[in-house]
């Protein structure tokens, strides 16, 4: 490598630093130069894209990819090395500017920077004082600095400044339970219950809690029976399911099935197939439209491959309806999707159904029908094995 260009070049210069600290051994002092080199060196490269990013409010779709991951890199060499303050610093400075104008639509990204480039109380104060004074979203950031730092009366003033959200009084419920202020935390968390604008799921889980706490098991029931209970979901429903005893399922079975219309439908779905209440969970499925756009890890495609064996006509007719219209021109990546359809088709009638005359008969006719679409060949071709052999009707 040419050491003068690197004298001269901040991400040349980092990169052979890099090269020197994986081959030779270097002294702390050395090191921690190594990857403060390292670390401007990719700020460098990083700056100008911020920039137009920030004068245009966001960028392209790749860009912004591109962006995201030099920002992750740089926040996680970072935290993984023991640079000067000077080093740190030196991008937060820069970076303060993109967060107080908000305007590059990444700022989940910016602010994990900015909290790896800290490491003293004073770093972390002064960080806070700075979201403070943008704006109420980055005041609930300020907020939880001043938490973790201790700083209860800055923490409180914040805090009260948005009471909400149930998320904004269970967050300040704990916080008094936790420094021992029980008291204050349940008067808290009770109101709550009444004002806190969303689900409550959160403050049943602190009531429930404390009720484990005492000792209280048939209130802790109640409470996460209310959680499991409130639009049920599969995962909510195998929680409940595992914290009672055999008796408590017994009691509560019911109720809970009972909730179960309230639930989104893949959610229903899946928790009457983990019940093996097999024709309720067909039923929810032929009920709703194929998931067009979704994987094979959905709960509604998971769900038919499972239930394939046992209902093959009714699985059948779900996949077709899926294909949509075969006889339209379309995109390329339509016709993937339909391709990968038409796959689990052949499957039911060669494997499952097993009447492989059908099957021919059927793709056949659709392959006779797009003969004139050369992309929509390919993409069937590529992906259905023996479809080049059709012979067409």
């Amino acid at each position: 490598m040419n050491v003068a260009v690197a004298e001269h070049r901040p991400d040349v210069r980092g990169a052979y630093l890099d090269y020197l600290k994986k081959h030779l051994s270097l002294s702390t002092a050395q090191k921690s130069e190594s990857e403060g080199e390292i670390i401007m060196g990719l700020w460098d490269e990083l700056y100008p894209d911020l920039q137009e990013f920030y004068e245009h409010g966001g960028g392209d779709y790749h860009k912004e990819e591109e962006i995201i991951e030099l920002l992750e890199e740089i926040q996680e060499k970072l935290e993984a090395s023991e640079v000067e303050a000077e080093v740190r610093q030196g991008p937060l400075e820069e970076l303060l500017p993109f967060i107080i104008h908000c305007n590059a639509g990444l700022d989940d990204q910016f602010y994990a920077l900015a909290c790896a480039t800290c490491r003293s109380d004073d770093e972390w104060r002064s960080l806070a004082r700075v979201l403070e004074s943008i704006n109420q979203d980055w005041a609930s950031m300020a907020r939880e600095i001043y938490r973790k730092l201790g700083d209860r009366e800055k923490y409180l003033e914040l805090r009260h400044k948005k009471m909400l959200y149930v998320g904004d009084y269970c967050d300040l419920a704990t916080f008094y339970w936790d420094e021992g202020s029980c008291n204050e935390a349940i008067s808290v968390a009770a109101e709550g219950m009444k004002r806190g604008v969303g689900r409550k799921d959160e403050l049943r889980t602190f009531f429930s809690d404390r009720a484990l706490e005492d000792g209280n098991r048939e209130q802790y029931l109640a409470l996460q029976f209310e959680i499991a209970a409130d639009r049920p979901t599969l995962e909510k429903y195998n929680t409940f399911k595992k914290i009672c005893s055999v008796e408590e399922w017994a009691l509560f079975e019911s109720k809970i099935v009972e909730q179960l219309a309230a639930s989104w439908p893949a959610e229903h779905l899946g928790i009457r197939m983990a019940r093996e209440e097999y024709e309720k969970a067909l039923a929810i499925l032929l009920k709703e439209n194929y998931c067009s756009y979704a994987d094979d890890s959905c709960a509604e495609l998971q769900a038919a491959k499972q239930l394939e064996q046992r209902f093959p006509e009714q699985i059948l007719a779900y996949y077709l309806s899926g294909l949509g219209n075969l006889n339209s021109n379309s995109q390329r990546k339509e016709y993937a999707r339909q391709a990968e359809i038409m796959v689990k088709v052949r499957n039911m009638l060669l494997n499952v159904i097993k009447d492989e005359a059908r099957w021919k008969v059927f793709a056949s006719k659709v392959k006779g029908d797009n003969l004139r679409r050369p992309a929509f060949q390919e993409e069937f071709g590529s992906v259905i094995a023996g479809w080049e052999e059709l012979v067409l009707a």
